[in-house]
């Protein structure tokens, strides 16, 4: 079955100076998950933007924290933005457990999209730094089926911050997505569609926030819901107020929406109302069956 309906903010439309203060409020604000786009600025895929992970430099807490130098994951996220999206130097009233210095740990999705040329490389260290879902570009790999099983073997982890020491537990399998760009015929997702966890359709070309929602992606995501109805897909780019329902009413149950939701003033409301329209449309496609 689907997992149900989730709306996934995508960070990469957030404040990046402001990383993990943006993650939180996406949590305060009703997040099912985060979706975090990881590009390495390959034309195939996007546009030449960098996000999520750095070859040379580690993103570390507001405060001027970091990890002992044993306890970093590798060159990428500081673990409290990928693994939880937590920052845990944050002060106040907004999450007290979190507070600086104490230990904190969650079960928050975080959905690595890799519009990467080669993600055979990076799922372990992803795996690693505590991804939860794997979602990779049939476009960029000979070989899927190898690819997901490398995945299947990975299994995700999370941590626990305690003032500058990270430790980490296992916590199961590491998810599988599968992506296909606009030009992608969605067919030639269908023999990998059984061994998935999710399907992501794009509906703006990779790598670029801001796009145009693409209407004419939607018989793919009706084409999937027909073919797999228990399979959960995913839509990204361009999807706000004014598109989800076209979203909602071809069959996707995750929304991923970025400007509609982070640059609003009032997130929770915008996230509650995209979740209401694709669980409405999931409803009514339950009583039409």
């Amino acid at each position: 079955m689907a997992s149900g309906c989730k709306i996934g903010p995508s960070i990469l439309n957030s404040d990046l100076a402001n990383l993990g203060a943006e993650c939180l409020r996406m949590l305060d604000s009703g997040a099912d998950y985060l979706h975090l786009d990881v590009m390495d600025g390959h034309p195939a895929l996007q546009g030449g933007q960098f996000f999520a992970f750095c070859s040379q430099h580690h993103l570390w807490s507001p405060c001027g924290r970091k990890p002992s130098k044993a306890a970093r994951p590798g060159p990428f996220l500081w673990p409290g933005v990928v693994a939880h999206a937590y920052n845990p130097c944050t002060s106040g009233s907004q999450r007290e457990r979190i507070t600086c210095g104490q230990k904190f740990e969650t079960s928050l999705g975080n959905n690595m999209h890799m519009m990467v040329s080669k993600p055979e490389q990076w799922v372990k260290p992803m795996a690693v730094a505590g991804a939860n879902q794997y979602t990779f570009h049939l476009e960029a790999t000979e070989n899927p089926g190898a690819l997901i099983k490398d995945i299947r073997e990975n299994g995700m982890k999370s941590c626990s911050v305690t003032q500058a020491e990270v430790q980490w537990h296992s916590q199961g399998p590491l998810q599988v997505g599968l992506a296909i760009k606009p030009g992608t015929s969605v067919e030639y997702l269908a023999p990998w569609a059984n061994q998935i966890d999710m399907a992501l359709v794009m509906t703006v070309e990779p790598g670029f926030g801001g796009q145009k929602f693409m209407e004419d992606m939607m018989p793919k995501v009706h084409w999937l819901r027909t073919q797999f109805p228990s399979l959960d897909i995913e839509v990204d780019g361009g999807v706000g107020p004014d598109t989800v329902h076209k979203c909602a009413e071809a069959g996707a149950n995750m929304i991923v929406s970025g400007s509609a939701i982070m640059r609003s003033e009032d997130p929770r409301s915008v996230i509650n109302l995209l979740r209401n329209v694709c669980s409405e449309a999931a409803q009514k496609r339950s009583l039409d069956r």
